[in-house]
């Protein structure tokens, strides 16, 4: 992001206020910069179906919101979520057991 925008390759704490203030306003609106749609970090809204950049409360806002709606209208990874199991396909047979299925009993 900042190659793109030319901005100088330094620590976060070496930036003049000049730098700062360009980082800002290239994160905030990284279109105005002609950034792909792809490098943004909310992509087809399920609302509005806009593509966004965006950062720190809104971002953890909006991750709230696409779960209760995937929970909502009982999706599959929605559901999962709400059950605490793994989401992204892993195998759950040996793993994340908790309660009477762990362990092996023996035969008497």
């Amino acid at each position: 992001m900042l190659l793109k925008h030319r901005c100088c390759l330094c620590r976060a704490g070496e930036l003049s206020v000049a730098e700062l203030e360009t980082l800002m306003t290239v994160v905030a609106n990284p279109w105005m910069y002609k950034f792909p749609k792809w490098f943004l970090n909310r992509q087809k809204d399920y609302k509005d179906g806009k593509y966004s950049q965006v950062v720190s409360n809104q971002l953890d806002m909006k991750l709230r919101d696409d779960l209760e709606h995937l929970k909502k209208i009982r999706n599959h990874r929605g559901l999962h979520h709400y059950w605490g199991l793994r989401v992204r396909g892993q195998h759950t047979k040996t793993t994340v057991r908790k309660g009477k299925t762990v362990g092996v009993s023996k035969k008497r």
